[in-house]
């Protein structure tokens, strides 16, 4: 099957935002009015299409990215199916524990549509996500939601974007009133004003702007245009020679600042009361990037077989390299990988490299996402996103390419664990099921572990908080059938060392016959917060032959894993293998494993190794009244209060640093201490040393 869409009428886009501001409820819209689903579903009846696991229908969250696809006409284009753009969406969460989805989708997308609560404005989740944005140079436009609801401020929130994200923010909407009043929007550009009419806010109605709201659209029209035209020398001169730039013009330039980050456009409207949805799709088109707009703003990097520098361009004629961003365990067809195509063509049938592992994978069947529903294709193009299902070898962040003319892309790096649960099978029939259900969620999920603790033969599992575990243990019972008791969460606390420190490592065991014989010297100092390990081979004149150098730095990670203050692993350690001896005969890669982690302990009890907890960034939202109790009682927690400030309706905001350990079961707490009117948001920031105090508590197991 021939392209059917050349690749400047693609647009691969995320929707994010934080929890609650009403992400699915836009995606929900846009397959509505893009023709995908012809009903509209909602969180709160729980019928969505883009929500379609139990557990996100249930509690009214978004777990998984789902992805679609989906076709747009422009309003503008009045029908013209030449004009016709291909989306593929990606709907995201919005809560913390599942971040990872997040950041997975914003390495493969090329723009997203970030979606603010029009009360609340920037809040905690918003800003994570936009870092995460940042750190992927995804062009972007905003869409402020809610102006329907009581409290909705659009001036508040615009700038609380520019205080709290990117000054850069310009509205290219405004709200024709707010609350209940809320009719419509005004677009700057044409300086029109739009209704949404019809039951489902299918019938746009362009309009003169109102009297009443003209002088404000005038205000904001100037502030946009000099705006627009600070981008560029021409369009500046002949603006102060009075000549306002037309139409296209404008669109011209904005498209280019937007896709330089220079100018972020914000649109307005209220997704439940369906207005203002549709003009979001067109901005989607005039100002986010296609695939080949991505070659001169974010283009596909990898490196060669040889390990040198190169670069696939978006086109279909370049050889074929794809990243797997996600792996999901589907009930009908078995694993299914999604994957976004940078260049070339993938055909049915096929066979391709998976480049990270070096290992063949053959390409049994394409399919194109509907969010849970499935269509096969035979053949995919670059800018696109599919699945394929029953890949062996293939998981989250490995490449896919001709086998011919091999690529690694930039790997996707993903947050550590923060906390852990214990947890064990109901019955001995479940034992079986329950290895085989954790090893498919941990495929799945990066940010979720599974290890054994050798001492006790306990299973204990991992992930970013604990809705994330609960979800997991949730999962488990439907989806495999496997039934568990879990224990107490814990906090999963790290080591790591604050000074350089030297020591020698050497085993020697001589028992009749041939000995064993590894000698090391290991130098370990601390890294950076977040660099992880780093081994260095100072080896000079082959003191330590080649073949024993890996095997030592074996042994040196094995002793990381347990730590040397209460038995946590140990992080961020640069360790530096600079001398030792050999012999002939009794040397082997055993003894310089076990020479390698002697070294290792011993260096690090030198290098004055601390403890490691995780802190967390919390937002609490409480009355007025009861602010004395909520940080009093978070200072008791050990936590730092770095801000305070007001909402609507007598709301405060508190916005603190407090350790994890600290916050188990402060829902309830909270709930108690504000008679049930106050909630918060909390996600992982840092880790940092532990007091010596409570270092000692965690030492002896009180902690």
């Amino acid at each position: 099957m021939p392209r059917l869409y050349p690749l400047d009428r693609i647009r691969d886009f995320g929707i994010i935002a934080h929890i609650d501001a009403g992400k699915t409820t836009v995606s929900e819209r846009v397959l509505f009015y893009t023709g995908v689903s012809h009903k509209i579903g909602e969180v709160h009846t729980g019928d969505t299409v883009m929500d379609w696991m139990e557990q996100e229908r249930e509690r009214g969250i978004t777990i998984t990215a789902a992805a679609t696809t989906a076709f747009w006409v422009p309003t503008y284009a009045h029908g013209d199916k030449s004009k016709e753009v291909r989306f593929n969406l990606i709907d995201t969460p919005g809560h913390i524990d599942f971040t990872v989805e997040v950041k997975r989708s914003l390495r493969v997308l090329d723009g997203a549509v970030v979606v603010f609560d029009g009360v609340s404005g920037v809040e905690p989740q918003s800003e994570t996500n936009w870092r995460y944005a940042d750190d992927y140079g995804v062009p972007r436009i905003c869409f402020i939601n809610k102006m329907d609801r009581m409290g909705a401020d659009f001036v508040a929130d615009v700038k609380s974007i520019h205080e709290r994200l990117n000054p850069h923010a310009m509205p290219v909407q405004i709200p024709m009133g707010a609350e209940s009043a809320f009719e419509g929007v005004i677009d700057l550009m044409r300086m029109k004003a739009y209704h949404f009419e019809g039951e489902k806010g299918e019938k746009i109605v362009e309009l003169d702007i109102p009297e009443k709201w003209q002088a404000e659209a005038k205000k904001y029209r100037h502030a946009l245009v000099e705006k627009i035209v600070e981008q560029d020398d021409k369009a500046m001169s002949e603006y102060l020679e009075g000549k306002e730039p037309s139409l296209e013009v404008l669109k011209t330039l904005l498209r280019a600042a937007c896709l330089k980050l220079k100018i972020i456009p914000i649109f307005c409207g209220s997704a439940l009361k369906n207005k203002g949805v549709q003009l979001i799709l067109d901005g989607v088109v005039d100002y986010l990037p296609s695939p080949v707009d991505m070659d001169g703003i974010r283009p596909a990097k990898g490196t060669d077989s040889r390990g040198a520098d190169i670069v696939r361009k978006a086109s279909d004629a370049e050889p074929f390299a794809a990243l797997a961003f996600k792996i999901a365990t589907d009930p009908f067809v078995g694993s299914l990988t999604f994957f976004r195509v940078y260049s070339g063509t993938l055909k049915k049938g096929s066979y391709v490299l998976n480049s990270s592992k070096n290992k063949q994978e053959r390409i049994s069947r394409i399919v194109k996402m509907h969010a849970n529903q499935r269509e096969e294709i035979d053949e995919i193009y670059a800018g696109e996103i599919g699945a394929l299902v029953g890949l062996k070898d293939t998981t989250t962040g490995d490449t896919l390419c001709d086998s011919e003319k091999t690529i690694v892309l930039e790997k996707i790096t993903f947050p550590e664990p923060v906390i852990g649960i214990r947890i064990d099978p109901k019955t001995k029939a479940d034992q079986e099921k329950m290895s085989l259900a954790l090893r498919r969620l941990a495929d799945e999920d990066p940010t979720f572990r599974v290890a054994g603790d050798p001492e006790t033969g306990e299973t204990i599992i991992s992930g970013m908080g604990e809705l994330h575990l609960e979800i997991i243990v949730d999962r488990m019972k439907r989806e495999f059938g496997v039934e568990s008791n879990v224990g107490r969460p814990q906090v999963a606390y790290k080591e790591t060392v604050q000074a350089e420190a030297e020591a020698e490592g050497k085993y020697i065991r001589q028992s009749g016959g041939k000995g064993q014989y590894g000698h090391v010297w290991l130098k370990v100092e601390p890294l950076e917060r977040g660099k992880g390990f780093e081994f260095i081979d100072e080896i000079k004149g082959g003191a330590v032959p080649k073949e024993f150098i890996a095997p030592t730095e074996k042994g040196v990670k094995e002793a990381m894993t347990k730590g040397v203050v209460a038995g946590f692993p140990m992080i961020d350690v640069q360790v530096t293998l600079f001398d030792g001896s050999f012999h002939e005969v009794d040397s082997s890669e055993a003894a310089f494993k076990i020479a390698g982690s002697m070294a290792f302990k011993e260096a690090a009890n030198k290098a004055r190794p601390v403890l490691l907890e995780p802190v967390m960034k919390l937002q609490v939202l409480a009355p007025a009244e009861y602010l004395g109790d909520v940080t009093g009682d978070l200072s008791s927690k050990r936590g730092r209060i770095e801000e305070m400030s007001d909402r609507l309706g007598g709301i405060k905001v508190v916005d603190a640093k407090v350790p994890l350990s600290e916050m188990f079961g402060y829902a309830t707490k909270l709930r108690s201490m504000s008679q049930g009117r106050g909630n918060f948001t909390m996600e992982f920031d840092h880790y940092e040393p532990v007091p010596q105090n409570v270092a000692q508590l965690i030492k002896e197991g009180k902690k």
